[in-house]
């Protein structure tokens, strides 16, 4: 009887330490997509964006970067913050038809901002931000920005859906979307407007985020997943043998 009783416990030990490791994986793969913040802004005014770009590949690295800014609701000025290891260049276009953005005609604007590696690029387990500054937003609900993701194997990922389109087959690529009027979702944690303030001058002064903190950030988390579901399986262990001895 104790012996199948010391079963039990080590099978449930065994399940925690799963079930916790699970846990927190899911929300790390579910946040693996390219993401921006802020994703909440005021119309008027003008912000640096951070992309936040991961490498979901486990063979290949991400080697090019795409995006694409919107031509129905443009930013009349975009600029990028330079990135090591990475070329960039700001495509400026003329609109399909002039735009009206706050009172103001326009008829050409800023369509895309491509960031090309230069060597490696983000290598799987990594993942690298792209900070850019844009304005001014115009007075509209929310403003989705396609991002293409290109990587070292030729596979390309289109992160593109909008979220009426999540809405309806969830298992489609979001694109990164700036919320100016809309509210966010109720489950969104979106930063304030002075974290933003916070956020946006962190981003001025810092000169970049490299790929390879990123990469030992993450790596060290997921470490420390290990080690702790580790712990729960020795102490079930340990007591196994301690009730084993004693029996």
């Amino acid at each position: 009887m104790q012996h199948t009783r010391t079963q039990k416990f080590t099978r449930a030990a065994v399940g925690i330490g799963a079930g916790a490791l699970l846990a927190i994986a899911a929300p790390l793969a579910a946040s693996a997509h390219v993401t921006v913040t802020p994703d909440q802004v005021e119309a008027g005014g003008w912000s640096y964006l951070t992309f936040r770009a991961p490498t979901e590949s486990d063979t290949a690295s991400t080697t090019k970067l795409e995006f694409h800014l919107p031509k129905d609701t443009p930013f009349t000025h975009v600029s990028y913050q330079p990135v090591a290891g990475w070329a960039a260049e700001v495509t400026e276009e003329t609109l399909p038809e002039p735009v009206d953005v706050l009172g103001n005609e326009v008829s050409e604007a800023p369509t895309e901002v491509v960031y090309t590696a230069e060597g490696a690029g983000i290598a799987p387990g990594q993942v690298q931000m792209f900070t850019l500054s844009v304005g001014p937003v115009a007075d509209t609900g929310s403003i989705a920005i396609p991002v293409t993701q290109t990587y070292s194997d030729g596979t390309v990922v289109e992160w593109a859906a909008t979220p009426e389109q999540i809405e309806e087959d969830d298992t489609l690529d979001p694109a990164p979307v700036l919320r100016v009027n809309d509210a966010p979702p109720a489950d969104d944690h979106h930063a304030g407007s002075g974290d933003q303030d916070a956020a946006a001058g962190a981003a001025a002064e810092a000169p970049e985020v490299s790929a390879d903190a990123g990469g030992v950030t993450l790596g060290l988390s997921i470490a420390a997943l290990v080690i702790a579901a580790g712990g729960v399986l020795l102490g079930a262990v340990a007591l196994s043998r301690t009730r084993k001895a004693s029996a």
